[in-house]
């Protein structure tokens, strides 16, 4: 089995594109807009998950328990 590694220095556009299960992990913790494919291409091209995290108010901390509980290992 593969090792699921989510970058967080990469872009959510570039993270979607890879694994299509982040995009459902991401709107699950709240960011609803990345379901809309103009988003995802527009904002997600630039937007980090650390950079939309604190656009969104939503705590890092969170979002990384979230990616850790489905398998993932974190690099920032």
């Amino acid at each position: 089995m593969e090792e699921k590694v989510i970058d967080f220095s990469k872009t959510v556009f570039e993270l979607c594109k890879a694994d299509e299960q982040v995009i459902n992990i991401l709107a699950d913790l709240g960011f609803k807009d990345i379901l809309k494919p103009a988003m995802l291409s527009t904002a997600g091209r630039f937007m980090t998950i650390p950079k939309g995290a604190a656009f969104r108010k939503i705590e890092i901390d969170k979002i990384k328990k979230a990616f850790l509980a489905k398998g993932y290992k974190i690099r920032q």
